[in-house]
């Protein structure tokens, strides 16, 4: 097949998805919501509050699993056995069970280990989401984190030791700025389905936006007219943690080489410019 006719191709096809997809919408805004119900100030209100509570959620999972995976990460290329098999092991059971399993786990189990006195917490369910949330994600953000520091070049810590700096110091001044660019776009996608799997927090009773929507649903019998309220304020979080990302990434991008020869292209033509006053 010629390259054109693979163009024309996947140029048909993703129009006819869009055409598809963007008819669907069309028809269920038209005729399955209820706008009445949709500007509801008390359905507005419980949506807010909802949203509100998972950022808070979200902003603390996120600063902890990412903490947490830094140091998981380290421990996966730890030089000490002992270290790195633990490391391992945590990544091994965080990443190879749901994180439905270890909410309940967590929301469930814990209380019942606490076999003298009271329970600390007497609201239990938001605690255990964020951590939860954290330990899960935390093992993801370790991997990357280990992927990212296994693409920078055994040169770049040869080097700094060579200069007499210790393992640590090379490690936290040479090796993890370039492992955290190059884990980034993974560490980011990661942060984002964590957005997502903060839906499954309505199983322990977190009063989250599927929560909600549940609650909407079974007094209205209308599911599609709350399912645009969460929609909407699911991508809120989403595409902003993605702008987030992205200019994360652009800023750790500086020493890319095309941005350096902009850099030094501009460079060069502003001397041009000083050359051509002074003649």
């Amino acid at each position: 097949m010629r390259d054109r006719l693979v163009k024309r191709v996947g140029e048909v096809a993703a129009g006819g998805f869009v055409l598809a997809i963007g008819g669907l919408l069309a028809w269920i805004l038209s005729t399955q919501v209820n706008y009445d119900l949709l500007a509801s100030p008390l359905i507005a209100r419980r949506f807010a509050e909802a949203f509100f509570l998972v950022v808070q959620i979200v902003v603390i999972s996120s600063l902890l699993s990412v903490s947490l995976g830094v140091l998981v990460g380290l421990g996966r290329i730890s030089t000490s056995n002992v270290t790195g098999r633990i490391a391992k092991g945590y990544v091994e059971f965080f990443r190879g069970t749901p994180l439905l399993f270890q909410l309940f786990v967590i929301y469930f189990g814990v209380p019942r280990l606490w076999a003298t006195g009271e329970f600390p917490f007497s609201d239990w369910a938001i605690p255990a989401a964020i951590i939860g949330l954290t330990l899960n994600h935390g093992a993801y953000v370790g991997e990357a984190i280990r992927g990212g520091i296994d693409a920078v070049p055994n040169g770049q810590m040869e080097a700094a030791r060579s200069l007499g700096m210790s393992r640590v110091m090379a490690l936290r001044q040479v090796v993890l700025p370039q492992a955290w660019r190059n884990a980034l776009a993974a560490i980011g996608n990661d942060q984002i389905i964590l957005v997502k799997d903060t839906s499954l927090l309505t199983v322990i009773a977190v009063p989250e936006i599927m929560s909600v929507f549940r609650n909407i649903n079974s007094n209205q019998l209308d599911p599609w007219t709350p399912l645009v309220w969460v929609c909407v304020l699911y991508l809120a979080i989403t595409m902003s943690m993605s702008q987030l990302v992205n200019g994360l990434e652009r800023r750790s991008d500086w020493g890319s080489d095309s941005r350096m020869f902009g850099r030094l292209s501009g460079l060069g033509s502003g001397d041009d410019d000083d050359g051509g006053e002074e003649a």
